[in-house]
């Protein structure tokens, strides 16, 4: 009985408790041979061809933290989650063939949507966690329900003149209880129980002007569940906060563009920041955060895009794409490049492993300017392999000797995806 009263007393502290036995769990999926290029899936392509926006280009991909299914965001103002198959078959890619499934919910923004993420506790079993949240230009922020399509709440941000202002970025806290939004030299934090214009606000300035500068176009939390959140800024900087009262801990120069994605490391120990029109993702030891441990290369020198990178459950590598059109694979131990693979003939903008399975997700595209209309109305033509979304399966290492490690749902995905790819 006093479990069970302490449990009710402190549901949050029950919530991180589950979530990382949960994640000890995942971690036993045997590791990921890199050395093997990893087997196309499934692709997407047709279905982000839309009339009213005859470029569309995908944006961003992001797995679901569940890992069965993953959202998209594209050019046309739209998000589209797809589920994943559970009979795991495979799909030969032919840049003349239809999509290998249609979208089971797509979701359209009033504007150009600026970011998105999933609630950290989301489970397919669970409908009432099914939910993310987008932020788009122009717009308050908006969390949906994933699968019903319709809109939860509105989180709405105002600025000196009383006019809605929209976030640039946005994230959840490890404990799922807030939203943080990134504004103009400002975090905002929303109660996700108190929908509205209810919000608590701090400058990233302090008192005598020093701090960081510009929009705030980029978060991300510690997942050790350490209070540390860290921000990145298109003033090419980035921070270290602590996350209950927002206090200032480290500023981070040295990103050549403005910051477009930061991810801490598995064990909290290192932040990762990579820029727009920069070519190197750098990694800072956040325990002294005074310089550089390493740089890692990719094709981003001449876009402002957002390339999305993203490091795998068991926290030893790091897969990233690029205007190349491939995915560069670094170990994390090293900062040395592993592998690479191409994944587009098109700028990949979004890479995504999955959250247990020897699988990843990847996006593409870009924003293409048409010639000016010489009369014969000939508009360009993107081929299967631009502007699309692809999973892969990569081949795995045989745990012979600690079958009994491996969780019954690994076990089941494994004989589920199995067959998808022969190693060489």
């Amino acid at each position: 009985m006093e479990e069970e009263q302490q449990q009710q007393q402190n549901p949050e502290t029950t919530e991180v408790a589950e979530a990382t036995e949960q994640s000890q769990q995942e971690y036993t999926w045997p590791p990921i041979r890199f050395d093997v290029p990893p087997h196309r899936t499934y692709h997407f392509h047709n279905q982000f061809k839309t009339s009213s926006v005859p470029n569309n280009f995908l944006k961003g991909i992001k797995w679901s933290p569940d890992g069965s299914c993953f959202l998209t965001s594209s050019d046309d103002n739209t998000l589209r989650v797809f589920t994943l198959p559970e009979n795991g078959s495979s799909h030969d890619f032919n840049a003349n063939e239809q999509d290998s499934y249609a979208a089971d919910l797509v979701v359209s923004e009033g504007e150009s949507v600026h970011d998105f993420c999933w609630y950290p506790y989301m489970s397919a079993s669970d409908p009432v966690s099914c939910v993310f949240a987008t932020t788009a230009r122009d717009h308050p922020i908006h969390l949906w329900d994933a699968t019903t399509g319709l809109l939860r709440c509105t989180y709405r941000a105002y600025d000196a003149v009383d006019e809605i202002t929209a976030a640039i970025s946005v994230a959840f806290n490890p404990a799922g209880t807030k939203i943080f939004a990134g504004y103009n030299k400002s975090v905002r934090i929303f109660d996700i129980h108190r929908p509205g214009r209810d919000f608590k606000q701090y400058s990233t300035l302090q008192g005598n002007k020093e701090g960081q500068t510009g929009i705030i176009s980029a978060l991300a939390f510690s997942p050790t569940h350490t209070g540390m959140l860290a921000t990145g800024s298109y003033s090419q900087t980035s921070a270290i906060y602590n996350e209950d009262n927002m206090e200032l801990l480290y500023i981070l120069h040295g990103q050549e563009g403005g910051i477009t994605h930061v991810q801490f490391s598995k064990d909290g120990n290192y932040l990762y920041t990579g820029g727009r029109k920069d070519p190197y993702i750098l990694c800072w030891d956040v325990r002294k955060a005074v310089e550089v441990v390493y740089k890692l290369y990719r094709s981003s020198e001449y876009t402002n895009q957002r390339i999305l990178f993203d490091i795998e459950p068991c926290g030893r590598h790091l897969g990233t794409g690029g205007q190349d059109g491939l995915v560069h694979i670094y170990d994390l131990q090293t900062g040395q490049w592993i592998s690479g693979f191409r994944a587009a003939a098109d700028t990949v903008n979004g890479f995504s492993f999955h959250p247990y399975l020897p699988m990843a997700a990847s996006s593409s595209g870009h924003r293409r300017f048409e010639a000016p209309d010489d009369g014969n109305g000939d508009l360009h033509l993107t081929a299967g392999d631009e502007n699309c979304a692809s999973v892969w399966s990569f081949s795995y290492s045989s745990m012979d000797n600690d079958d009994d490690g491996v969780n019954a749902s690994n076990s089941n995905s494994q004989h589920e995806h199995e067959n998808l790819h022969q190693d060489p």
